[in-house]
């Protein structure tokens, strides 16, 4: 009897211990600090320990050698999904809901969110329910060089934590601005995840910066014409309904992530939202044809307040999730095959650029108010913000037109000397293959017209811009050529990568600036006495050169200009120079 007691007494006392193993560096601070990178990993690694259904993994390493880790949480067998991705098929019929944190790692609150929902699911059990409908891979620490450049100073609109994060990576790299061209360590292996995995439904937790509001939570969901039209209206008429709804019903009031329409003007010139390009989190999953959630806490509110309203909405939109889970899984299919069914098949534009439109709805924002006085220190007029809260009644344009688009084709070639762009290719899950045979082909091809660069880098890149100009020709398009074929369900993202008038394209992210360089020249003596030779046998080229003489001042007064004339009309002249290098079948 004494033992069975005893027995009884040590099994009572080693949960609640157990259970304290589990209390978060924010919650021992009284909610106002976060863990470092290895405490937070540590806390990971124990969920892994203590759960049948977690499994704490790698993948990848940082530029600083820090390991990237990934918490996935299922109630399936993980050697058969293992197996079933390596055989290259989905493993399972519940959707899989990626969670990323601290891509920007001075916003962290989605890690402490994640790890106080985790012990719920996990330890004290009252959400396990999620996982019979849904799977569950957890990022913890994205930008984890980013998260350990640590300070009380990174982020000046921000209150708390106490210590924060840095924005970018170890190599100053915006990783949210990372998603198209993945330069850096951290994105490739993200994308590496992303391809292998193939989530139903991102989330994405930030702190925002900007205007003084009530909300302590915003969100923003793609829903425009950058993204299926049928997970649109799902997202528009069901997902945001009910994330509002359940949200303030635990205490938060959440409004969409938005921008003023004119900054010096304050919150009464109206709020703006707008399509996000690919190069960001929910713009490059509407590529993808997944639905993202981004979450944005304000700035200015607690910590402790950000890191429960971000809880809130993760744990709001895993319920939801939940409950849709089948009709979830069957739209991102259907959004695959209408990619390949709408721009491959049937040969519509696809939209590839957007503007924010005049239209407006009038809403109403739980805002802060205001007065404008002079500053003796900027010398303008300065916004201040009383702290008192203050309903207004606001103009919200949230109305978008496509205002460039392009025809999608059947193939795009890329020659064998443009290997790291292929390899860029391949994380984004696109599948390329090779000509087995020298040949033949009419292609179409672009030229660049006035080519102009940014005065400094963006994203470590110079940016070139340039008009565009097409033709065809009969090229000899030799053995082991890549051939890139848009009939497959990363459709959007190949070709928002491969057309020049994208501004996520390879070429405007500077992949091959040095197509616009020229690498041969000519002495003026030697030109001189070819040009004689060219006006003599051409007749048109003279009437053209002559006509160009009495027209253009400019080139009338440039000796070098004039010679270079010819040059350009010579044999000489590099016919590559300020061609696109991947060619087209339409």
């Amino acid at each position: 009897m004494f033992k069975k007691v005893f027995l009884i007494i040590i099994i009572i006392f080693s949960k609640i211990f157990s259970q304290s193993d589990f209390m978060t560096v924010f919650e021992k601070s009284g909610f106002v600090a976060t863990s470092n990178y290895q405490e937070t990993m540590n806390f990971f690694k124990l969920l892994d320990d203590s759960s049948e259904y977690a499994e704490f993994f790698d993948f990848g390493v940082s530029h600083q050698f820090r390991e990237l880790k990934c918490l996935l949480v299922t109630k399936e067998n993980r050697k058969l999904i293992d197996f079933n991705f390596s055989m290259g098929y989905k493993p399972t019929e519940k959707p899989i809901v990626l969670i990323i944190n601290g891509i920007h790692s001075g916003e962290i609150e989605g890690k402490d969110a994640s790890m106080l929902l985790l012990r719920e699911i996990l330890i004290t059990k009252e959400k396990e329910y999620l996982l019979d409908s849904l799977n569950l891979l957890i990022i913890p620490i994205f930008n984890v060089d980013g998260h350990e450049r640590k300070s009380k100073y990174n982020r000046i609109n921000q209150n708390g934590p106490e210590e924060m994060g840095w924005r970018t990576n170890a190599l100053n790299l915006n990783l949210n601005r990372d998603w198209m061209k993945a330069d850096a360590a951290e994105m490739q292996a993200m994308l590496s995840l992303f391809s292998t995995w193939l989530p139903d439904f991102i989330i994405d937790t930030h702190t925002t910066n900007g205007a003084d509001y009530q909300y302590e939570v915003t969100y923003q969901i793609e829903k425009y014409q950058n993204i299926f039209w049928g997970t649109s209206d799902f997202l528009k008429n069901e997902f945001i309904p009910y994330l509002i709804s359940n949200v303030e019903d635990k205490g938060f009031p959440i409004f969409d992530y938005v921008a003023l329409k004119e900054w010096d003007k304050g919150i009464e010139s109206g709020l703006i939202d707008w399509v996000t390009p690919p190069r960001l989190s929910t713009g490059y999953f509407a590529l993808q044809n997944r639905p993202a959630l981004l979450v944005e806490t304000h700035m200015l509110k607690p910590y402790k307040n950000r890191v429960y309203s971000t809880k809130a909405v993760i744990e709001t939109t895993l319920d939801f999730i939940y409950k849709n889970s089948t009709k979830i899984i069957d739209l991102n299919f259907y959004a695959d095959e209408s990619a390949i069914s709408d721009f491959y098949q049937k040969n519509n534009f696809l939209p590839i650029k957007f503007k924010s439109t005049e239209q407006f709805d009038e809403v109403d924002f739980k805002g802060i108010e205001y007065y404008k006085e002079k500053s003796n220190i900027s010398g303008s007029e300065k916004i201040v913000y009383t702290g008192k809260p203050k309903d207004f009644k606001l103009k919200f344009y949230r109305y978008h037109k496509t205002i460039d688009s392009v025809k999608v084709p059947r193939y795009y070639l890329i020659p064998i000397e443009y290997q790291e762009l292929i390899k860029r290719m391949q994380l984004h899950g696109i599948e390329i293959n090779n000509t087995s045979r020298d040949t033949i082909l009419e292609v179409k091809k672009y030229r660049f017209k006035n080519v102009k660069f940014a005065n400094k880098p963006y994203e470590s890149r110079f940016i070139p811009s340039f008009d565009i100009e097409e033709f065809y020709e009969k090229v000899f398009i030799p053995k082991g050529t890549f051939v890139v074929s848009t009939n497959q369900r990363t459709l959007k993202v190949i070709t928002n990568l491969l057309e020049p008038k994208s501004d996520d394209s390879f070429v405007k992210w500077g992949f091959m600036n040095s197509i616009f360089e020229q690498k041969e020249y000519f002495e003026s003596y030697v030109m001189e006495k070819i040009a004689e030779e060219m006006l003599a046998k051409d007749y048109k080229l003279k009437e053209e050169f002559e006509n160009k003489l009495k027209t253009d001042k400019d080139f009338r007064e440039s000796a070098y200009e004039r010679l270079n004339f010819f040059y350009k009309n010579s044999p000489y002249w590099d016919k590559n120079l300020n061609v696109y290098p991947i060619m087209i079948i339409e």
